[in-house]
């Protein structure tokens, strides 16, 4: 598609009233941007360029829906209570109804955990999962149906029961010693960083870890059990680079989501974790030139955008947080976090596009509610399913590519710890269906707490049908699915407004973010725009011409003519 504007197109509608608010997230972005001031004629070339539907590059990955699956917890194939590939397989139709074109597939490899993040062999697959075949069996069919697959490829560390561990250990002329960080507590404290401040991804304060008898340390982010790669080490990282290519050529998968990518060297080391990841491209590329590289930076807009740099799309951690924000009440919303409004929230957006288009205007804006290592976002707003569907509306109308985490879609809940954000999908109630895992008892997701998917699959008002109509409308709107977004101040408390547009689409969005019913008029909205042609996103029955019900969305077709 091209993307650029039409000179014949001309749009009816006055945009006068947007000038105070485009002046704001401009003014916003130069107090946030290190970058020397632009001209209006460059600043528009930049706001077009940044909302560039090209930017997305469909042909690397989808700005449909990506669906992140927990094998462990999804579908039994074999009958012993544990997640695996061929239960997986059964229930690709599913995904493929719900619309789902992208997977992301939680790590796989072998490990002790249950978790999988600590790997010891990364070119197998877990037997509890099944095996290789089992896999390319699942790959092959999600190709079938259109869908493509990324796996998490965790290369920050790994276990330590990793045979290039197992090897380190053994002494320091070693040949694997050196693919991991060693020092000793002199050298560790002439750096100072015997100890880092705990943070969200990870609470553990300890960096360095003691081996009876050793007079070095290893280093390990997360904690001694995960021993961090040393990527100064080019053996190592030839060895990576193999084993990642060996996935996209041998295997044939579509690509990787990229654990801790902020954490390849220590925090101070930022700028040699950026140049790695370029380097990481590059490599990967080389084998697969379609490839899609994801990016786990768990931080605010500015230090996860230079990520960009080398990978295709970072998880946008602070949208997702935002989106919460709106929709918490007082009880919900965490300590540390200020409330916005519906201007704050689209300037906050606006915010982190312009860090990103910093370093690049070809990024897949990866965007999500909460993942594995998050409450769930039904937990998050205390189980509303009308402000759960009201976070799924602005998910899937804001530019990007969404992500889902299992479960979602059917409401299902859950609060760390860890586990308990990662419990058995809820397919029926025991015994109803086969593939149904049990690898430990829920405690929030239980099918009394949960409506089973296989019930909501077949009920045209259940939350997986909202989710469906979402992905569905979103795939039918060229301006959804790739086009820019301009924020609209319609000068309501609790309206949220916004453009999305498209070379041959243009729609506005309201949403109220309140629970209060809202009316409108057709005078409070910009020329071009028809009350009575609007169509309802709603989570509550439909209301009256004017009346927009609380937490409901209205998408308007914008009146254009050549």
């Amino acid at each position: 598609m091209n993307n650029e504007h039409h000179s014949t197109m001309k749009t009816i509608i006055k945009l006068t009233s947007l000038a105070a608010v485009a002046w704001v997230a401009t003014a916003l972005f130069s107090q946030c941007s290190s970058s020397t001031e632009k001209d209006s004629e460059t600043e528009q070339e930049e706001t077009q360029a940044m909302d560039d539907p090209r930017s997305y590059d469909g042909r690397r990955w989808t700005n449909g829906l990506t669906y992140e699956i927990f094998i462990h917890a999804f579908a039994d194939g074999n009958g012993d209570g544990i997640g695996d590939f061929k239960g997986a397989t059964q229930k690709l139709d599913y995904l493929a109804e719900l619309g789902v074109e992208g997977i992301w597939l939680m790590p796989i490899h072998e490990s002790p955990s249950y978790h999988k993040y600590d790997v010891v062999d990364y070119r197998s697959i877990h037997p509890d999962y099944g095996t290789m075949e089992d896999f390319k069996t699942f790959l092959n069919e999600a190709h079938k149906r259109g869908i493509k697959v990324i796996i998490d490829f965790v290369i920050n560390h790994s276990g330590r029961d990793h045979i290039w561990f197992q090897e380190a250990i053994k002494g320091k002329d070693n040949p694997y010693r050196d693919f991991y960080v060693w020092k000793t507590l002199e050298e560790i404290e002439a750096e100072g960083s015997v100890m880092k401040e705990a943070t969200g991804d990870s609470p553990n304060p300890t960096q360095w870890h003691e081996r009876e008898g050793e007079d070095e340390l290893y280093y390990g982010f997360f904690w001694g059990g995960m021993p961090d790669l040393n990527y100064d080490h080019q053996p190592l990282r030839d060895s990576i680079y193999t084993i990642g290519k060996w996935w996209l050529t041998e295997v044939g998968v579509d690509g990787f989501r990229l654990d801790a990518a902020k954490h390849i060297y220590q925090d101070y080391r930022m700028e040699d974790s950026h140049a790695f990841w370029v380097e990481f491209r590059e490599e990967m590329e080389s084998a697969k030139p379609d490839v899609f590289l994801v990016g786990e930076v768990w931080d605010e807009a500015e230090v996860v955008a230079p990520f960009l740099a080398g990978l295709h799309a970072v998880f946008n951690f602070d949208l997702g947080w935002s989106i919460l924000n709106l929709l918490q009440n007082d009880e919900e919303l965490p300590e540390d976090r200020t409330r916005i409004d519906q201007q704050a929230f689209l300037e906050k957006y606006a915010e982190i596009r312009k860090f990103y288009m910093g370093v690049t205007p070809h990024f897949v804006d990866a965007t999500f509610l909460t993942n594995h290592d998050q409450n769930r976002i039904m937990s998050e707003l205390s189980g509303d399913e009308v402000r759960a569907r009201m976070a799924a509306n602005l998910l899937f109308t804001l530019p990007g590519s969404p992500f889902i985490y299992y479960g979602e879609e059917i409401g299902m809940k859950g609060v760390k710890p860890d586990e308990e954000i990662r419990e058995p999908m809820v397919w029926g109630a025991p015994g109803e269906d086969p593939v149904q895992s049990t690898w430990r008892e829920p405690v929030h997701s239980t099918h009394e707490a949960v409506t089973p998917a296989n019930q909501q699959y077949n009920d045209k008002g259940s939350l997986w049908a909202h989710y469906q109509m979402l992905v569905q409308q979103r795939k039918a709107s060229p301006a959804l699915l790739n086009g820019a977004m301009v924020p609209v101040d319609l000068q309501v408390d609790g309206l949220l407004a916004y453009y999305r547009q498209a070379e041959d689409e243009k729609v506005l969005l309201v949403h109220n973010l309140t629970d209060e019913e809202i009316s409108l008029t057709q005078d409070m909205l910009p020329e071009g725009v028809e009350l009575d042609e609007a169509k309802l996103i709603s989570v509550n029955e439909i209301s009256e011409t004017g009346k927009l019900r609380g937490f409901s969305s209205w998408m308007f077709s914008v009146a254009s003519a050549e």
